[in-house]
């Protein structure tokens, strides 16, 4: 069995994600392989920054916009209801994905207690089929959320409405939306505020639980995170352990990962016995595909640090230098012309990387529009 320690597993998954631009193809980025997620607006074309040998500017404005509709990517809700960039040609396979394979899967997807299951009145999966129905018949036409929640909140049971604080109104369960909209046959627009819904056209994109589509996202996860556990892989499915060996992937190798039992694909077992030395500086956006690995004590291993990179609202990005997650970083706008970025170290940094650390501000600065940029460390 193959045994591996923290430093290998994180060059291996530094190179995996790219992260030393070995192209400036957008289409064929790895990481669309398992989506890029948007949590933070404009967070995604961080993470594409951070991974593509081009002109940055090239991501700034509306032409980020064109460059994504150039490479045929698009946005969408799906793992957790979380919005990801994803090809548009894989759209289907990411909704199929999204179906639950029973209840339980469904209950878990949703988060939902027992409690959130008497009040809807149905089976979990007969309220996501549900929601998905009426979605598909309201959302005809480019529409803001706000309008596609409300058309859609007077077609659903009572069951499946909330009462939102933040809107001051009842409407559609805010994750019933999320894990519905692309199985309904409806997008995201990328880089719009607010969000805003667009049908694809057609009938629903996903019916019918597909163990197959489940599996790949599997699949992709340890591609990208591996070596991982079948509870990290359900993690970032939204999913329990127990419903995530129901979708394990096949052609896996156990590997032994300072002393846990991880599973890696057997075509990508070469990569991480034999992985490229991680010596990068990159400015990494609040929610990278580099941090959605469910192990947080391989990316940070101090404890003490995880509620400075990991926090409830507000997440920070981080910097990563030689294999090392060494300091958060925040950005903010000075005039209309400059960016000011500050790093806040958790380890110490070498002369080297502050200096690299001077260009990647410049990137991040060029792919917001800021033709000028200042950093300081704290």
């Amino acid at each position: 069995m193959l045994s591996v320690e923290r430093a290998q597993v994180m060059a291996y998954r530094i190179a995996a994600q790219e992260l030393h631009r070995p192209h400036g193809d957008v289409a064929s980025l790895a990481v669309l392989d398992l989506g890029v997620q948007d949590a933070q607006r404009g967070s995604a074309r961080l993470a594409l920054a951070a991974r593509l040998d081009i002109d940055t500017v090239a991501l700034s404005g509306e032409r980020f916009r064109d460059t994504l509709d150039a490479a045929d990517v698009t946005l969408a809700w799906t793992h957790r209801g979380a919005p990801h960039l994803h090809r548009a040609a894989e759209l289907p396979a990411m909704a199929a994905s999204l179906v639950p394979v029973n209840d339980a899967d469904a209950q878990a997807r949703l988060a939902w207690q027992r409690g959130d299951v008497a009040k809807a009145g149905v089976p979990p999966t007969e309220a996501l089929r549900t929601a998905a129905l009426a979605l598909h018949d309201v959302v005809d036409a480019t529409m803001t959320k706000g309008a596609a929640s409300e058309r859609v909140t007077a077609r659903v049971p009572e069951g499946l409405m909330r009462w939102c604080r933040g809107c001051q109104a009842t409407h559609i369960h805010e994750q019933v939306m999320r894990l519905t909209t692309l199985r309904a046959g409806v997008r995201l627009e990328p880089d719009i505020f607010p969000a805003t819904l667009t049908p694809l056209g057609g009938g629903l994109l996903a019916d019918e639980p597909e163990l197959a589509a489940c599996a790949e996202v599997a699949r992709r996860y340890l591609h990208v995170h591996g070596p991982a556990t079948a509870a990290e892989t359900a993690g970032f499915i939204g999913t329990t352990k127990r419903i995530a060996g129901k979708m394990w992937p096949e052609g896996l190798v156990e590997v032994d990962f300072a002393g846990r039992q991880t599973w890696l694909a057997a075509s990508d077992v070469a990569a991480l016995e034999n992985p490229q030395e991680p010596d990068v500086v990159r400015l990494l956006p609040p929610s990278d595909p580099l941090l959605q690995a469910r192990d947080r004590r391989t990316l940070v291993p101090d404890e003490g640090h995880h509620k400075q990179v990991w926090r409830v609202l507000g997440n920070p990005g981080v910097l990563l230098a030689s294999g090392e997650i060494v300091a958060t970083w925040r950005a903010k706008t000075a005039g209309r012309k400059r960016l000011d970025v500050t790093i806040d170290p958790l380890l110490p940094l070498r002369p080297a990387d502050r200096a690299a650390t001077e260009d990647e501000a410049a990137r991040v600065a060029a792919a917001r529009g800021f033709p000028e940029v200042r950093v300081s460390v704290t």
